[in-house]
């Protein structure tokens, strides 16, 4: 592969150019929350990273015309088929929905001398139901800028071979996996290449492991996969300021099963910490048996298969019934080590594996030996009808959100603060 695509702004292909959980989640918030209010808010973690003018500028450009992105007919078409727990009033409101670029808020402030590197701030706000589909995209157009414009010493040399490598690895080990990459891909054209390579090591290894598809519904539609997702994060944190923290976990799970009932049951854990969520969700021994499956997506993963047998253990489930997905910071030593214990404790696995298949680049000028250091990002549910949205993650440095609404949900779960 040559040098980078040049071409700018960065235009967005398809409405479906995202991640399934978020329509998935839509379509909960239409049901349930039509009239909230949100505003969603960026996090950049490397604090040593920074900005050029150039790339906001052109970052605002690309926003504006995400305006000009619809639902397709055949896109219409193809989601009732293929994901059918998505109804018909849903696909056809979805059908009329449009970007709204008046509710997103790009600010740059400089802070080298001559004004053109500095940090940047975005905001989004508007209906819940609206403003959810901005962050997948915009985050993955942010990604292709900056390393179009500012982080330029990279090309795709080897990449398609790099990916084809690790999916034969997976799949030689026996894996379950899906390609998660699509909020911190390095380009579009990344991602398609991973998936292209990933379906060539399939086809060179066809009883090995498997790969059960992606999470984002363009490519899925594309190369003919299943969409892969269920909830995020924002459900819990949306429900929990909406109607208060007692028992936020529960309520969360209540709605989601009124929208999909027995569809669609992975319970992500570690919004207000899994310990938290584990405390609840063994109250209810009907619902543990119901739901199959559980999300890991942050602290120790080798603490968590553990944690979670002996809490299902505590009311009588046999484990071995039960899946885990892994899809925090996934790498080949990582999946492997946890294959094998899944397989030692008699959880069955799989992971859901993002920026280490999409935005894994080295340096051209270090002869591809030094890493190419991806944007550690995130945007977060910042607030429902102007109260305050946080998540207590069980890795500590990633609590996000008001400061005292944090210290709050803390004590009121009995966090070590």
């Amino acid at each position: 592969m040559g040098q980078v695509n040049q071409s700018l702004p960065y235009q967005l292909k398809s409405l479906l150019d995202t991640d399934l959980y978020k329509l998935t989640m839509q379509q909960a918030v239409r049901q349930h929350f039509p009239d909230a209010t949100v505003t969603y808010r960026f996090t950049h973690r490397d604090k040593d990273t920074f900005f050029s003018r150039a790339c906001v500028e052109a970052f605002r450009r690309s926003l504006a015309g995400f305006k000009d992105i619809s639902l397709t007919s055949e896109e219409k078409r193809w989601l009732a088929t293929t994901c059918p727990y998505l109804k018909s009033d849903y696909l056809d409101f979805l059908e009329q929905y449009r970007f709204q670029p008046d509710q997103v808020l790009v600010n740059f402030t400089p802070v080298s001398e001559d004004g053109q590197s500095g940090t940047i701030e975005i905001d989004a706000k508007g209906l819940w139901v609206d403003a959810i589909l901005w962050e997948v995209p915009m985050m993955a157009c942010l990604s292709e800028l900056y390393f179009c414009i500012d982080a330029t010493d990279w090309d795709y040399h080897q990449q398609d071979e790099n990916a084809q490598r690790k999916a034969e690895v997976l799949l030689q080990a026996g894996c379950t996996f899906s390609e998660f990459g699509t909020r911190r891909r390095r380009s579009y054209h990344t991602q398609d290449l991973v998936i292209l390579s990933i379906l060539k090591a399939k086809e060179k290894l066809p009883g090995g492991g498997i790969f059960s598809g992606t999470s984002n519904v363009h490519f899925a539609k594309k190369y003919n996969l299943t969409p892969v997702g269920t909830i995020a994060h924002e459900w819990f944190m949306g429900v929990a300021a909406l109607d208060g923290y007692d028992n936020a976990n529960t309520r969360a799970l209540d709605l989601w099963e009124q929208t999909y009932q027995d569809v669609l049951l992975t319970a992500l854990t570690d919004t207000f910490s899994t310990q938290a969520f584990f405390r609840e969700f063994s109250q209810d021994r009907d619902r543990a048996c119901r739901w199959p499956s559980l999300r890991q997506d942050s602290g120790d993963p080798l603490a968590f298969a553990p944690v979670a047998k002996a809490m299902y253990e505590s009311i009588g489930i046999d484990h071995r019934t039960k899946s885990i997905i892994y899809s925090d910071s996934v790498t080949l030593d990582k999946a492997l080590a946890l294959k094998q214990q899944c397989d030692d404790i008699g959880f069955t696995c799989s992971f859901g594996i993002g920026t280490f298949l999409t935005n894994d680049f080295r340096t051209r000028s270090s002869g591809y030996k030094e890493k190419s250091r991806a944007l550690n990002m995130v945007i977060k549910l910042n607030s429902v009808n102007g109260k305050p949205c946080v998540k207590i993650s069980d890795d500590l440095d990633k609590n996000t959100g008001d400061p005292q609404t944090i210290e709050f949900v803390k004590r009121k779960y009995g966090l070590t603060i």
